[in-house]
């Protein structure tokens, strides 16, 4: 992947990088770290925030979302809500009892809570907070999983304004100093369990696109970056079960070479777009939960999804040109449009997997490490990664022939690409980790629940 500039600055503009895939190819990027070795600057980030940095112009951004009393702590792994959903199931509760108790148990809901939500600029170089500027005072329109943040949707940035999305509650924009330059309030909508929000903004051209699936009426919508005035704005119909609507997936803005379309994964289907948000194709037999984003690599896209218990946790990819509903009839593995589909062994829950160098790198939430091959899909290795390697939520991301996994504890697990499963290293940070990281240049931005660390190996 050739490093994307805006002027001479190697920038990050959005949620897993320029291409909406991880890997970098600076060979000055760090192989290893800790809390000290390889730190070029660290910096405390107050507030509770799980946003992914972004990087343009040689700062460093991210939202957190403060209060003046704790906020829940979250747990690490997933088996925190499902153990306590099964055994409320087993005592016969309903699924309005079930809904209720877990929100209860897990959840952080509106009126528990006064917010100050913020955007932090930092300085690239030195680490330096540069401003903070503070966009919404009050409570919050929905409330979050422990594990969730209020806010997790990760910034977009054109070179010019960095543009926020607070799901049910606005899109923001401000220019490279912090001055606020338009507000587009959003209306909320009820999302499942109370789980909160997390798809992040995209931009195509001159538009913004935000892709909302929740319980009441899911839909995906294109602003002017330039004004905040919604443009169109398309219903998402067929998604998920009753009480089962929810997703959030990033959109993924997929250029190929018969046109340019907006892939969106959703509970149970995916949907693509036109960039007038007329509907393209359709694909179901995906998983019910939506969590992993679509990407693509050598004119191919790649859907994922999945989460523990369910039966049908895929890899799919799509060839460019698909019109219509192109779900594929029971049992079959490929057609005209699906170049090849696994139904069960490679989907995920929470992380994203990675591309690089014909190899698609996929990290399970619990720690199981996978190799297929991006063209036919055949599964090349599937691996533990480590008996410490648990509860893994951040996407992996590459450079210089390794795959890099950080879990939920801060320990980034080092693997050698290639067809051959090797564990190369363990770095640890010792934070709380639920970001994926960024990469700018010959640095690596990781955020924890406290602190983002610049790593860089070698100053040039």
């Amino acid at each position: 992947m050739a490093a994307l500039t805006f002027g001479q600055q190697a920038a990050w503009p959005q949620f897993r990088g320029p291409n909406a895939n991880p890997a970098g190819d600076h060979p000055n990027l760090p192989a290893s770290w800790s809390k000290t070795e390889n730190v070029e600057w660290v910096v405390q980030i107050p507030g509770v925030g799980w946003s992914s940095p972004i990087v343009v112009d040689g700062k460093v951004f991210v939202t957190s979302a403060l209060s003046g009393k704790p906020m829940k702590e979250p747990s690490l792994g997933v088996d925190f809500s499902n153990d306590y959903v099964a055994e409320l199931m087993k005592q016969g509760k309903t699924q309005e009892e079930v809904m209720r108790l877990v929100t209860e148990r897990d959840n952080e809901l509106p009126d528990e809570v006064e917010l100050t939500y913020a955007l932090y600029c930092i300085d690239l170089e030195s680490g330096k907070t540069l401003w903070k500027s503070g966009f919404f005072e009050g409570r919050p329109p929905v409330g979050r999983h422990r594990k969730n943040s209020y806010t997790s949707e990760t910034p977009v940035t054109d070179g010019e304004s960095v543009y926020v999305y607070v799901t049910f509650q606005g899109l923001y924009a401000f220019d490279l100093a912090g001055k606020q330059l338009w507000n587009t309030p959003l209306e909320s909508h009820k999302v499942y369990l109370d789980f909160g929000s997390g798809s992040s903004p995209v931009l195509h051209g001159d538009k913004i696109i935000i892709c909302n699936d929740n319980e009441e009426a899911s839909f995906i919508a294109a602003f002017e970056k330039n004004t905040g005035k919604e443009v169109w704005r398309t219903a998402r119909t067929g998604l998920g079960k009753p009480q089962r609507k929810s997703g959030w997936a990033t959109p993924f803005v997929w250029q190929n070479p018969l046109r340019t379309e907006i892939v969106t994964v959703g509970p149970g289907m995916a949907i693509s777009y036109s960039a007038d948000g007329e509907e393209l194709w359709r694909m179901g037999r995906l998983a019910q939960t939506s969590i992993a984003s679509p990407f693509a690599w050598d004119e191919l896209l790649y859907l994922t999804s999945g989460a523990a218990g369910e039966q049908v946790k895929p890899i799919a990819a799509i060839r460019p040109g698909a019109k219509g509903d192109i779900t594929l009839p029971e049992n079959a593995t490929q057609s005209e449009h699906v170049a090849w589909y696994d139904r069960v062994a490679g989907g995920t829950y929470l992380p994203t997997p990675v591309t690089y160098k014909g190899g698609i790198y996929v990290v399970s939430d619990k720690g199981i490490f996978a190799r297929y091959d991006a063209k036919t899909g055949n599964n090349t290795y599937k691996s533990r990664i480590h008996p410490e390697a648990y509860n893994f939520t951040a996407s992996p991301w590459a450079y210089n022939d390794m795959i890099f996994c950080i879990n939920e504890e801060g320990k980034t697990f080092v693997i050698k690409a290639g067809e051959e499963f090797e564990l190369l290293g363990i770095n640890s940070v010792d934070g709380f980790t639920l970001a994926t990281p960024a990469i700018a240049g010959d640095r690596l931005l990781i955020r924890t629940r406290e602190m983002i660390y610049s790593i860089r190996g070698s100053k040039p």
